[in-house]
């Protein structure tokens, strides 16, 4: 089953406060990436996505490795732009994890037609969320990932750029670039997972030629972040591990790649932009 789970991943590759919001061309370093105002036209009716719940099934195990091997910095293929803008819901419950604060209950779900499976996103998901160097190694808040069907307080959604797009500029958040919707964004209750970087990384982790596995930690934990009530920073130190809030997949601000919201068992931090 482990090793199913793991080729299934292998062969494929969801904003009120904006998070990796563009501010120039892909691959070139923001200096002061600030969120972008949202298109005054309101997206139509048919933009509007509708989400499928399927009935909760019995939790199966995560694997033990859910993410792309290492030295893996892109996935090859062509990445599918447009889906049905429905999402299928992954319906494992997971344990409640972290020692201290709120619970914070979430969903996981992938958009139909994206080649995406859900079981598989939904253990990567879980793998970083839980993981001690993630949010709840602060001490501060608990999480628990649920069934589609149950109640929730955020839900996490991997879904092609178009929707992605419609997704964002309908919580407020304009994620294109030259056009194209480019970035992942956090909507009250949503964390949006641009198909495009969830596949292909993004300049700055592919010039410093660090894994696809690292890039997809970084930008879960960077959403969900802002969820949890999280702003962008900037880089307390050259050379150093940038901080999670940094928006690394336009710029490292003058760090390095850094998956995490803790370092050597404490908070890292930059000074709040």
């Amino acid at each position: 089953m482990i090793l199913a789970a793991a080729l299934v991943l292998l062969t494929v590759v969801a904003v009120s406060r904006p998070s990796d919001t563009p501010a120039g061309p892909p691959g070139h370093a923001a200096a002061a990436a600030s969120p972008a105002a949202s298109p005054s036209a309101a997206p139509s009716p048919s933009a509007v996505v509708t989400d499928q719940v399927k009935a909760p099934t019995t939790p199966s195990p995560a694997p033990a490795s859910v993410f792309p091997p290492a030295g893996v910095l892109t996935l090859p293929g062509a990445v599918p732009v447009k889906g049905s803008g429905r999402f299928e819901y992954a319906n494992d419950r997971g344990p409640v994890v972290g020692v201290a604060g709120r619970l914070r209950r979430f969903k996981v779900a992938v958009e139909e037609g994206s080649g995406e499976d859900a079981a598989a996103f939904a253990a990567q998901v879980r793998a970083i969320l839980e993981d001690e160097r993630s949010w709840i190694g602060s001490g501060t808040v608990r999480m628990q990932m649920v069934a589609g069907a149950d109640r929730a307080d955020f839900t996490v959604y991997l879904a092609t750029r178009e929707t992605a797009g419609r997704m964002c500029e309908v919580g407020g958040t304009n994620i294109r670039i030259g056009g194209v919707p480019y970035t992942s964004c956090r909507a009250i209750g949503k964390a949006v997972i641009n198909l495009d970087r969830w596949r292909t990384s993004a300049p700055p982790y592919l010039q410093a030629g660090t894994d696809l596995a690292a890039y997809r930690q970084y930008v879960i934990n960077h959403e969900v972040g802002h969820e949890l009530g999280h702003r962008h920073e900037g880089c307390p130190k050259a050379g150093g591990p940038a901080p999670v809030m940094v928006q690394q997949t336009l710029t490292l601000r003058g760090c390095v790649p850094w998956s995490w919201p803790r370092n050597r068992d404490r908070d890292l931090a930059g000074p709040r932009l």
